[in-house]
């Protein structure tokens, strides 16, 4: 049976009629000229039969709970909107000749700096070219397209923390979360590059580490590029099934009894940062529901924001920028509890000026907190469900 046969079926519509059903050709007067009131008394019957069938399954359907996270825009308080727009504005004026962001001397034009800032312009609604910031994210992709290597590898030399995978990793998610609103060509083409470069580094154990090489592997840098892929994935870039399914199981093995995760294998202590940043992974591999996973909710669930102003957290953006999205994902109690919390407590702790402070750079820790309290946008690709 066709598809347009079935639809009369699940909607509870009378279906076509099989050839024998059909008046004898020799009695071609028509049905209602034979018999008027017989036929206005079918039609009667086969209405009332559909609308009967209608509301039997209109009832026998349950009434589904409103989910906290349907609604989530009326978190975003008008305070927190006024905070977000002061903040963009600041990091718009904050932004390099060259498209750029950072500051001091080791992260001035830092890539990973500079693709943060550019997501929280993309969170907030702005595109290359449009909206209040779209000039500014027109410019930080040109800068992050001028720092993509032959190889792939997406780095200033001059400007990096430990080794170019973290940045490389921050990047290449920008450049797939840009190309995925607005195809580009170029885009596509560096992006295509960057994504093999990550494919091809992966450790034995299914990880990578500070440098583009599959050597060793931590729980950071791993959570950095899986993240990347799976943005690339969403905007249909071919991201082997193999690369994948490695990393969850070294995220896997990295998750302790606890619920927390350990920074490499052979260490055994869990801390709130890498931890955030295990769930996320998890839930960016494609993990979405398990032991792992209510294990892990439920360790980070121990460091709830309490609305402190001198915060001591060592990473503390980096890891509630990673705990924000695993508590997006989880949805339901988890996502009521944490998302007021920690807006709350970036609502007391940012700067006179609007920004926030971190001691990586102000443009860092600015671009986090917006990223942060936009989460419940959802206009990044990669924060959907």
């Amino acid at each position: 049976m066709t598809a347009d046969a079935n639809y009369g079926k699940h909607v509870g519509l009378p279906t076509k009629t099989h050839c024998g059903d059909l008046p004898s050709p020799l009695n071609r007067q028509p049905l209602m000229n034979r018999h008027p009131f017989a036929t206005v008394l079918v039609l009667f019957v086969l209405i009332g039969s559909t609308w009967l069938q209608s509301s039997q399954r209109l009832r026998a359907q349950p009434t589904l709970p409103r989910r906290v996270e349907t609604s989530g825009l009326e978190l975003v308080t008008p305070e927190t909107q006024k905070a977000i727009d002061t903040a963009l504005t600041w990091m718009a004026n904050r932004q390099h000749e060259d498209g750029s962001f950072g500051s001091g001397r080791q992260y001035q034009r830092n890539v990973a700096v500079t693709s943060l800032a550019g997501m929280a312009f993309l969170a907030a609604g702005h595109t290359p070219g449009r909206g209040k910031f779209g000039k500014n994210v027109e410019l930080a992709v040109g800068f992050i397209l001028k720092a993509t290597k032959p190889n792939g590898l997406i780095d200033v030399s001059n400007s990096q923390s430990y080794g170019p995978m973290y940045g490389h990793g921050f990047a290449t998610l920008f450049l797939a979360e840009v190309y995925g609103m607005c195809p580009c060509k170029a885009a596509r083409l560096d992006l295509e590059r960057a994504v093999k470069l990550i494919v091809n580094t992966q450790n034995k154990e299914g990880g990578w580490r500070y440098h583009p090489e599959p050597k060793e592997a931590d729980i950071s840098v791993t959570i950095c590029q899986i993240m990347a892929l799976r943005a690339a994935r969403n905007c249909g870039m071919y991201v082997p099934k193999q690369t994948v399914d490695r990393c969850i199981d070294y995220v896997q093995r990295c998750q302790n009894r606890d619920g927390g995760f350990r920074y490499q294998l052979f260490q055994r202590d869990s801390k709130f940062p890498r931890s955030a940043a295990g769930v996320a992974a998890l839930y960016s591999a494609g993990v979405y529901e398990g032991r792992e996973i209510e294990a892990g909710l439920n360790y980070l669930m121990r460091f709830l924001p309490q609305n402190a102003v001198n915060r001591v957290e060592e990473h503390y953006f980096y890891g509630h920028y990673y705990a924000v999205q695993a508590m997006w994902q989880a949805g339901g109690k988890f996502w009521q509890k944490w998302y007021p919390a920690i807006r709350n407590e970036l609502l007391v702790s940012r700067q006179v000026d609007g920004s926030w402070h971190d001691s990586i750079s102000r443009e860092y820790g600015t671009a986090m907190a917006c990223i942060i309290l936009q989460m419940p946008n959802s206009y990044l690709p990669i924060f959907n469900r």
